[in-house]
């Protein structure tokens, strides 16, 4: 929820429409949950889910074994999955761009933690070019302070780049 709601946040800087929202079921504590962000040059009236994405982060590489990640994606869409191993053995529907980050690497290095929330962020941005670097900066730099902010800013320029190389 917490990346959802920072990309909307650099998204409205950025200067679009957004909104975020989370999706929890009846699950148990730590269960899978959902994060959705709509982006609008016009005002966002909808509140449903959204059932057809043209982006998922998959920020749990063993969700794919259990939940059908890529339900409702067509052609044109981009997947992001935070996985160590770039040859998961999974089915990607056609026409689907699928990006391969090791955020936790990532997020271990630059945080000291293995939250990857605002490394994805980066792989986010620099896949879709729905936001900008600068508006994501802002965003982080809003949310923490001092060395906290520092720190996600370059694990999100760090998977900018490398995604950004791999676009």
């Amino acid at each position: 929820m917490t990346a959802a709601e920072l990309i909307a946040y650099a998204a409205f800087e950025g200067g679009v429409f957004s909104q975020a929202f989370p999706a929890f079921g009846v699950e148990r504590r730590g269960a899978p949950v959902q994060a959705f962000v709509r982006f609008s040059d016009e005002k966002i009236r909808l509140r449903s889910q959204i059932y057809e994405p043209d982006y998922i982060i998959v920020q749990d590489p063993t969700l794919i074994r259990d939940v059908d990640v890529f339900n409702g994606m067509s052609s044109g869409g981009i997947a992001i999955i935070n996985t160590e191993k770039p040859d998961l053995d999974f089915r990607v529907p056609e026409g689907v761009k699928v990006y391969i980050i090791d955020a936790t690497t990532i997020a271990l290095e630059e945080l000291g933690v293995p939250i990857t929330n605002t490394t994805l962020m980066g792989a986010f941005a620099a896949a879709t070019g729905e936001i900008g670097l600068e508006p994501l900066e802002h965003a982080l730099r809003s949310r923490f302070s001092g060395s906290m902010a520092d720190k996600n800013v370059r694990a999100a320029e760090r998977a900018y780049t490398l995604i950004g190389g791999a676009a």
